[in-house]
């Protein structure tokens, strides 16, 4: 017992070291922890702003592109009622055209009523002066057949010529009136016309206007969102730099302290026949998710857990494949289990493999350690559940 005292207290100051080792390497690991935790959550928030105002410029754009189909249109209308303004236009061309000739008809008609009341009054004042002769006087005062004949003809000729003066007066004056009445038709019709056309072409052009001053709002609202998208962004790889650098310092932390493992843990047993194959939070569900403003599918859970985490078969089962980062593609160093009966899990983002091809593993037994190689933005476990070869949801089965 004396003998062994020597080695027995070199065994406690080693100990003692290492505790101390431990303890003075927590306090910088779990404030490393609360920023990276900080820095996650505003980076969720973030991109949660980002999705709202994608989702927005996406409806200010369908509203966008609805107007602009409103104000094409608009213009469609506009040019039919060119059209029509056109044809209208030719009419009144045309009215105004047959108004200057019924103007200079009426000048003249009015100059032949005016020579023909002038032939009639100096008629009217030739028979007030010299009287109507009758056609007794003129039978009594004749000198024979022949002289009665000529007298006969004369006396016809001036009551011809009588009538032909009034009638000639009756007619002009008619046809005064009913060029009047024409004119007044044709001024009457053009000043409609131009009305109706006016008050068209109006309305169309306010609502032009009142579609495109919208139209104008909108794509001005567009570019603010598109502009705070632009900045929201920004500060987001800002975050995603950040977040990669606290979680390299975690990294290089527990880099330094590699000859001390991290402990596997404790067994996390399911409720439906597999354990956890690791001890940590489900940082991102199964199915659809959103990544930087865009959506994918996610055929897994993710469960966050530091570097160097042992991981656990979550069933006893075959080693199918042990994929290295290089030929795996975002799934950086993974493998997969089959466990019979058609179900197999698949474990992605390993640092390192604890077993290769073809071996035989037990529930619960240590197969790899978590990283984050592949497509990742921090330390956990992608961990696979699958049915015959389609992914379904882990949750179902832990």
């Amino acid at each position: 017992m004396v003998r062994n005292r020597p080695a027995l207290a070199a065994f406690l100051v080693a100990a003692a070291a290492l505790v101390v080792l431990l303890a003075a390497s927590a306090a910088p690991a779990e404030d490393l922890e609360s920023k990276l935790d900080a820095k996650e959550a505003k980076l969720s928030k973030v991109r949660e702003r980002s999705g709202v105002l994608s989702t927005t410029i996406s409806h200010l754009g369908d509203r966008i592109d609805r107007l602009t189909t409103e104000v094409a249109g608009l213009r469609t209308r506009e040019a039919a009622v060119e059209v029509r303004l056109n044809a209208k236009q030719v009419e009144l061309d045309r009215a105004v055209a047959q108004l200057k000739v019924a103007k200079t008809r009426l000048v003249e008609m009015r100059s032949h009523l005016k020579r023909a009341l002038s032939a009639l009054r100096e008629r009217l004042v030739a028979m007030y002066e010299t009287g109507t002769p009758d056609v007794l006087s003129v039978i009594v005062g004749a000198n024979g057949y022949d002289d009665l004949i000529d007298r006969t003809e004369y006396l016809n000729r001036i009551r011809g010529n009588d009538e032909a003066i009034v009638g000639r007066v009756r007619e002009l004056r008619n046809q005064v009136r009913r060029t009047v009445d024409r004119l007044r038709g044709a001024k009457e019709q053009i000043e409609a016309a131009r009305d109706s056309i006016a008050a068209e072409e109006q309305a169309l052009a306010s609502a032009r206007n009142a579609v495109q001053q919208r139209q104008s709002s909108l794509l001005a609202a567009r570019g603010d969102r598109v502009a705070a998208l632009k900045k929201i962004r920004s500060h987001e790889e800002e975050l995603d730099g950040s977040v990669a650098k606290i979680q390299a310092k975690i990294a290089a932390q527990l880099a330094g302290y590699g000859s001390v493992p991290l402990p596997a843990g404790p067994i996390r047993g399911g409720s439906g026949g597999l354990i956890w194959p690791v001890d940590g939070a489900v940082v991102s569900g199964f199915g659809s998710r959103t990544i930087n403003g865009s959506y994918e599918y996610h055929p897994g859970i993710d469960i966050a857990v530091p570097s160097g985490t042992p991981i656990r078969a979550a069933a006893a089962g075959t080693v199918i494949f042990t994929e290295p980062e290089a030929s795996s593609g975002g799934y950086g160093n993974y493998t997969c289990i089959d466990h019979g009966g058609g179900l197999s899990t698949c474990y992605a983002h390993q640092e390192t493999f604890a077993v290769s091809a073809g071996q035989q593993v037990s529930q619960g037994q240590i197969i790899g350690y978590s990283d984050c190689t592949g497509y990742c933005f921090g330390p956990h476990l992608h961990f696979e559940v699958r049915i015959d070869g389609e992914v379904t949801d882990p949750m179902a089965y832990l």
